[in-house]
């Protein structure tokens, strides 16, 4: 058991989380995607003032690192890292799909389902992964451009959960489809906290010198030729 910060700026909705033993004793967030860079270092300061707790005190910084927009992710790395650097605590990185699926899971407990986040990728593309009950990955991440047969795989042998800003868009191709599910889902960092303590528990840390977020395909800008 530990007190763990956390932090998740991969998507529009940017937030921090403090935990202890599990529990999350609060979390802040910002909905402003351009704002992450200035909020997230305000979140976290205010969030140890808020609760008596000083730098020292904590265990581990826990980062979603990806997938997700390029420059989201560039933040919470790099916020995460500097403060790793500077209060000498380890560093944990929680896919950001799964942290989705953690999310997503109070909800089917006790059912057996696939649960298949999706980040908005653009276009008919997005940022997806597929994780059973226990969100262990049967389809690993990945950037997917989608089809109408894409998961047939696991839509024909149990019930497939999609949710995540990517959602909307495969609903509209997929058509009628009894055996999905499309429940609205609001990402945050306090979902990453039950598979942060794990890592926490293992000691699954990350080099902090070197540790870069899984961006899964390579940043575009729309001028570069």
């Amino acid at each position: 058991m530990a007190l763990i910060l956390h932090i998740d700026t991969a998507t529009a909705i940017g937030s921090v989380s403090l935990s202890e033993n599990g529990v999350a004793l609060e979390t802040m967030e910002n909905i402003e995607q351009r704002d992450h860079a200035a909020t997230v270092g305000i979140f976290v300061k205010t969030l140890l003032e808020r609760h008596h707790r000083s730098p020292k005190e904590l265990d581990a910084i826990a980062v979603s690192a990806g997938p997700g927009s390029y420059t989201g992710l560039r933040v919470g790395a790099a916020t995460a890292k500097g403060l790793c650097y500077t209060w000498n605590k380890p560093l944990i990185a929680i896919s950001t799909l799964q942290m989705m699926a953690s999310g997503m899971q109070t909800a089917y407990a006790g059912e057996d389902v696939y649960f298949a986040p999706m980040i908005d990728a653009r276009r008919m593309e997005v940022f997806t992964a597929v994780y059973n009950k226990d969100l262990e990955p049967v389809l690993d991440p990945q950037a997917m451009v989608l089809e109408s047969q894409s998961f047939d795989p696991y839509i024909l042998v149990k019930k497939t959960v999609f949710f995540g800003d990517g959602a909307p868009k495969w609903a509209v191709l997929l058509g009628v489809q009894p055996n999905t599910s499309f429940p609205a889902y609001h990402i945050s960092a306090a979902h990453m906290i039950p598979l942060a303590e794990k890592a926490f528990s293992s000691k699954d840390f990350e080099d902090v010198a070197y540790f870069t977020p899984n961006y899964l395909k390579a940043f575009y800008h729309p001028g570069k030729k």
